[in-house]
């Protein structure tokens, strides 16, 4: 069912949702969180569909704020908010709310957004595009315990990866980190099966591509050993060497879809590590709520620091406490003792995580 709001507001908004789920006979609420997606008109359609994907997954209340750019000074003066209302088979498992805001409203986002939030439950901010420099202390991102952002959608991803280094509030989140789980869970995975020591690590991939560098900033984290950021023409992420006192550990992908583990003294295996979709990463991100310390200590380690980088040199913020290299976040972390990281040169030999 989808019901059309002109020049409203978010009491009527309101209203409309009860109405809707009146005539489709769920009167009842239940949805497990909020879901505000800030974007623009361009990029409306396909964040939706992803949110409505994972909502199969999560039920939520999804908001979709997209701010309409005035064109001439009289209509920047002038407030009006419209309105889509979606429920039932419309919007996924749960209930949409398409929310087109003109003129001084869209300073204002925050206020017509908080009446709508479902009460007592968790509220999760994502931007597709145009993340603010500071996703926490935006009007919106100050509502939620979760806040998602996407540098690959930046015009310079490295450089922003910086920045969200400089921002980061617990709670802060991106999409490229969530693209490398099955990366770190196989690697993680891989150095289980062996008794060895990590010299030395090179990552492969397309350049510009922050999940690459964040790759490389985890492993640099969390072994203590230098990094190579190396080139390739993708797509994405297309291997990981590993140089230890056993032997070679490499995990290619050349395709895009299935990877090649090859271990010293083993045979080769065939993996699936396929591009996920934006559906797939929102639901992955919507699982688990808590702030994501892996996240936050990789992203300090700072891009400058990795052998090979192309990164403009600014002042890298001091590292987090190293923990050991452990699956991705998903999973159960792997047992080794805390240590503090050493500078990147010269190598220092530390054993890999059992």
């Amino acid at each position: 069912m989808k019901i059309d709001l002109t020049d409203t507001t978010a009491s009527k908004v309101n209203k409309a949702l009860v109405q809707g789920r009146r005539a489709i006979g769920t009167p009842a609420v239940g949805m497990v969180l909020t879901l505000v997606i800030v974007t623009d008109e361009e990029n409306a359609y396909d964040a939706l569909k992803a949110a409505n994907d994972a909502s199969l997954e999560h039920p939520s209340r999804t908001l979709v704020v997209v701010k309409r750019v005035s064109r001439s000074p009289r209509d920047r003066t002038t407030s009006r908010l419209d309105a889509e209302v979606k429920v039932g088979a419309d919007a996924g498992s749960g209930e949409t709310v398409v929310l087109r805001m003109y003129g001084e409203v869209v300073d204002h986002a925050d206020s017509v957004v908080l009446p709508l939030l479902l009460p007592d439950a968790p509220v999760v901010v994502w931007w597709p595009v145009n993340a603010p420099q500071d996703p926490a202390k935006d009007p919106l991102g100050a509502l939620a315990q979760r806040r998602v952002t996407d540098t690959y959608a930046a015009e310079q991803p490295v450089r922003e990866l910086a920045a969200r280094a400089d921002a980061y509030t617990p709670g802060d989140t991106d999409l490229s980190w969530t693209r490398i789980t099955p990366w770190r869970s196989m690697l993680a995975a891989a150095l289980d099966q062996v008794t060895c020591e990590v010299d030395a690590v090179e990552v492969e991939g397309e350049e510009f591509n922050p999940s690459c560098e964040l790759l490389a900033m985890w492993l640099a984290d969390r072994l203590d050993v230098p990094v190579k950021r190396s080139l390739s023409s993708g797509p994405g992420l297309t291997a990981v060497r590993m140089r230890t006192s056993t032997g070679p550990i490499t995990l290619d992908r050349a395709d895009g879809s299935l990877a090649t583990l090859s271990i010293q003294g083993q045979p080769d295996r065939a993996v699936a590590l396929k591009r996920r979709e934006t559906a797939e990463l929102m639901a992955e991100e919507l699982r688990r709520l808590d702030p994501d310390d892996t996240y936050a200590s990789a992203l300090r380690y700072g891009v400058e620091r990795l052998a090979g980088s192309t990164a403009p040199e600014t002042p890298a913020p001091a590292p987090a406490s190293a923990l050991a290299l452990e699956p991705a976040r998903r999973e159960t972390p792997a047992e080794s003792s805390d240590r503090a990281t050493p500078a990147l040169m010269p190598p220092v030999k530390k054993a890999a995580a059992k």
